[in-house]
C-alpha cells in the first residue's frame, strides 16, 4: 500500500538502516511469501511488516475516535473505504496466520510506531534473540477462530462467521438445542462436544483466538433463583474459568462473556466482582458494557457483555477519569459506579461508537396468517385473554380494536398478587423472548382493529426474526422456537460487537510484538547470541 518512493525515503528506510547497524541482515519485499513481508530475516525465520495506519485500520484509534466508521463521517465514499480497509485487515490476519503455520516468526508494526518509537520497534526484533522463547497467546490472535461454550442453537456462531471468524469448537450439554444447532450448521460430528463442562479437559479445546461463554442465567436473573454464581446452573461459569486456566500459554487472547443485567447486581455485586477478578488472575483486563437488542430488532432484550483481553503490559493502562467520562447507553450510571468503586480490578474500558436504531417494529417481522387460519386462537380463548387484562391494559386493547386498520401487540401472562394477568405491550416492540417455564413464558401476538381481536403464540419464524436469525432452518414447533431462541443471543448484537470491538482488537493484539508459531515455541529455542552479528 506504499509507493517505492515512500519505502525508500520513509520510516521503513530508517528501520532497515537501524537493523543493518545492529548486524541484522535481511531481504526486502518477499513476493514469494504470504502477504509479501516488507522485510525478511532468513536466519531468524522472521517476517516483518510495516503497515500504513490508514490502509490497515489503525488510524482511527490514533486520532482518538471511537470506531473506524467515525473516520469517514464526512466522506461521500465512506462505504468504499470501510470495505477496502476491512479487506486489508482480514488479509493481514490471513497472511500472518499462514506464516505462523509455516514456522515463521512474524512482527507487524504500525508505520506511525516506527516514526515515533523506532527504538522500541527495534527492541521487539531483538527480543527474538532472547532464549528461551516464551510462548504467549498473542500468537493466536490472527487465526480469528473461536470456541463457543454454552453454544445453544449457535447464534453467536452465526454472527461471528458473518464477519470473518471460524468456529473451531462448540460445547453444550443440551441435546435438544444441539438438534437445532446441527439443523442450522452442517458440521463434522466431532466439532460439537456434548459433554458436561464439568467433565471437559482443556486438552480437548483447540488453539483459538476467542472463547465465548453465554453461561446459564438461571441463578442471576430477576426471574430466577438469585443463588448467583454458587447456584446449580450459573456456577458453570467457574468451570469455564477452569478450562481457561488449564489452557495455560494456549489461553485465548480474547474472551467474550454474555449474561443478563442481573449479573451485575447478584449478591450485591460480589458475584460480578469475583468474576472480573478471576479473569484478572488469568491475565485478562476487562471491559463490561450493556447492549439492548431493541437497537437492532423489535425486541426488548438488554444484556451484559464483558470483553476480556490478554494483558499487554507495554500498552494497557487504567484511567478512572476516562471511565467516568464514558457514562452512556452502553454504560449506565450503575455500571460506571461499579467500575469506579472497584479500582482493584484491572479494567480496560474502551469508548463505544454510537448505534443508530434500526427503527424496526413488530409490523416488520410479523407473519400474518389469514384470519381463518387455525394459528389464531378461538374467539372464546381470545376473549378469555382479554378478560385477564387489568383495566389499563384492557383499555389499550380496546383502543387497538377501534382502529380502522390492523395493529399488533404482544402479551405476556404474569402472576400478580397470586393471579394470572395478561399484560399487553403496544409500542411496536416485543418483550424479551424467554425459555418456556410453563405457559407464562410463551409470548402471545395480538392483532386488533376493525372492531375485532385475534390472538396466537409467536411462530418459529417470528422468533427467528426477533433474534435476527433469518428465515431458514427453523424449528418445527413454537415450543422448540421459544426453547431455543429464549436462551440465545441476538445475532445483530454479536455482529455489532464483532465489527466494532473484536475485529479491531485482533488488529491491535497482533501488532508491535513478536508472534511465534505456538506449537513449535515449546520445542524450539532460539540459539542466537544477542551480542553476535546475525548473517
Amino acid at each position: 500500500m506504499r509507493s517505492v518512493r515512500s519505502r525508500d525515503t520513509g520510516p521503513e528506510l530508517l528501520f532497515r538502516k537501524a537493523l543493518w547497524r545492529r548486524g541484522i541482515r535481511y531481504r526486502l519485499c518477499a513476493k514469494d511469501m504470504p502477504g509479501k513481508p516488507d522485510i525478511v530475516v532468513p536466519s531468524l525465520r522472521l517476517a516483518i511488516f510495516i503497515d500504513g495506519d490508514f490502509w490497515h485500520g489503525g488510524q482511527w484509534s490514533r486520532r482518538n475516535l471511537s470506531s473506524l466508521e467515525d473516520q469517514f463521517t464526512k466522506t461521500g465514499s465512506r462505504e468504499y473505504w470501510l470495505a477496502k480497509i476491512r479487506r486489508n485487515m482480514d488479509r493481514d490476519c490471513g497472511s500472518t496466520s499462514i506464516l505462523l503455520s509455516q514456522g515463521w516468526r512474524v512482527i507487524r508494526f504500525w508505520e506511525s510506531d516506527i516514526k515515533k518509537n523506532l527504538e522500541n520497534c527495534l527492541a521487539a526484533v531483538c527480543e527474538i534473540n532472547k532464549k528461551p522463547v516464551e510462548p504467549t497467546s498473542f500468537s493466536l490472535a490472527p487465526q480469528k477462530n473461536f470456541a463457543e461454550f454454552f453454544a445453544g442453537i449457535g447464534l453467536v456462531r452465526m454472527a461471528l462467521e458473518r464477519h470473518g471468524w471460524r468456529v473451531a469448537y462448540a460445547n453444550d450439554i443440551d441435546r435438544n438445542k444441539y438438534r437445532m444447532y446441527s439443523q442450522r450448521f452442517q458440521d463434522k460430528p466431532d466439532l460439537v462436544d456434548l459433554q458436561d463442562i464439568h467433565k471437559i479437559s482443556a486438552d480437548r479445546i483447540p488453539d483459538v483466538t476467542l472463547a465465548t461463554a453465554s453461561f446459564p442465567c438461571n441463578d442471576l436473573s430477576v426471574a430466577g433463583s438469585r443463588n448467583g454464581l454458587n447456584g446449580k446452573k450459573s456456577s458453570s461459569f467457574w468451570e469455564f474459568m477452569r478450562l481457561l486456566e488449564e489452557m495455560n500459554y494456549r489461553r485465548p487472547p480474547i474472551v467474550l462473556i454474555e449474561n443478563v443485567p442481573g449479573f451485575l447486581n447478584s449478591d450485591n455485586g460480589k458475584d460480578f466482582r469475583d468474576a472480573m477478578m478471576a479473569l484478572n488472575n488469568l491475565g485478562y483486563s476487562v471491559d463490561p458494557f450493556l447492549v439492548d437488542a431493541v437497537w437492532f430488532v423489535p425486541q426488548s432484550r438488554l444484556r451484559l457483555f464483558v470483553i476480556a483481553q490478554i494483558f499487554d503490559k507495554s500498552r494497557e493502562t487504567t484511567d478512572k477519569l476516562t471511565v467516568r467520562a464514558l457514562e452512556s447507553n452502553f454504560r449506565p450510571k450503575k455500571l460506571v459506579d461499579f467500575i469506579n468503586k472497584n479500582p482493584e480490578i484491572a479494567w480496560n474500558i474502551r469508548e463505544m461508537p454510537q448505534i443508530t436504531s434500526s427503527g424496526l417494529t413488530l409490523t416488520d417481522i410479523i407473519h400474518d396468517p389469514p384470519d381463518e387460519s387455525p394459528e389464531w386462537w378461538s374467539p372464546k380463548r381470545a376473549a378469555y385473554l382479554l378478560s385477564q387484562m387489568s383495566p389499563r391494559h384492557r383499555k389499550a386493547a380496546e383502543l387497538m380494536m377501534s382502529g380502522s386498520s390492523w395493529s399488533y401487540g404482544t402479551v405476556f401472562r404474569r402472576i400478580r398478587n397470586g393471579k394470572s394477568m395478561a399484560e399487553l405491550r403496544t409500542d411496536g416492540i416485543a418483550g424479551c423472548l424467554r425459555t418456556p417455564r410453563g405457559g407464562s413464558a410463551k409470548q402471545i401476538v395480538v392483532k386488533a382493529g376493525k372492531g375485532d381481536f385475534f390472538a396466537r403464540l409467536l411462530t418459529p419464524l417470528e422468533c427467528a426474526r426477533l433474534m435476527g436469525a433469518g428465515d431458514n432452518n427453523l424449528p418445527s414447533s413454537a415450543s422448540q422456537a421459544f426453547f431455543g431462541f429464549g436462551d440465545a443471543v441476538c445475532v445483530p448484537v454479536i455482529e455489532w460487537i464483532a465489527i466494532h470491538r473484536l475485529n479491531p482488537l485482533v488488529t491491535e493484539l497482533m501488532r508491535g510484538k513478536p508472534l511465534y508459531p505456538i506449537q513449535s515455541a515449546l520445542s524450539e529455542k532460539v540459539k542466537c547470541d544477542p551480542s553476535s552479528d546475525i548473517q
